[in-house]
């Protein structure tokens, strides 16, 4: 278990945040909104952080990390290359997490034309 923070060869500072995980054959982090509220916090502001990039619609940092940037006025941008269903559980769920996290996002990257169709129905944005 890594802790702390490491930094890369090319002066990039990276912090391993220590999340709860369940083991389902793979790890899988529980989302705890509440959880890493302390943490980001701190690390946006000792790291003047101005703007926070999501990546992913399945990973709960970065919804976590959009949502707490977005309570303390930090500019937010969420890439998404998925196209995921409407119709199981895992999707329905994943959808309504989205809309929740896009409403107020400043931008929305998306990586084709298929994929910006997708993300549009599945948060219900305005295109």
């Amino acid at each position: 278990e890594r802790v702390g923070v490491r930094y890369m060869s090319s002066n990039l500072k990276v912090y391993y945040i220590p999340l709860t995980t369940a083991l389902t054959g793979k790890p899988v982090i529980f989302p705890a909104i509440f959880v890493s509220l302390p943490i980001l916090r701190q690390i946006f502001i000792r790291e003047r952080i101005t703007i926070v990039h999501g990546h992913s619609a399945f990973s709960s940092l970065a919804h976590e990390s959009l949502l707490h940037a977005k309570s303390m006025s930090i500019k937010t941008v969420f890439t998404d290359h998925s196209l995921f269903g409407f119709a199981d559980t895992s999707s329905i769920i994943t959808n309504k997490l989205l809309k929740l996290t896009l409403a107020d996002t400043n931008h929305v990257i998306c990586v084709s034309h298929t994929s910006r169709e997708n993300t549009v129905l599945r948060a219900k944005l305005d295109p």
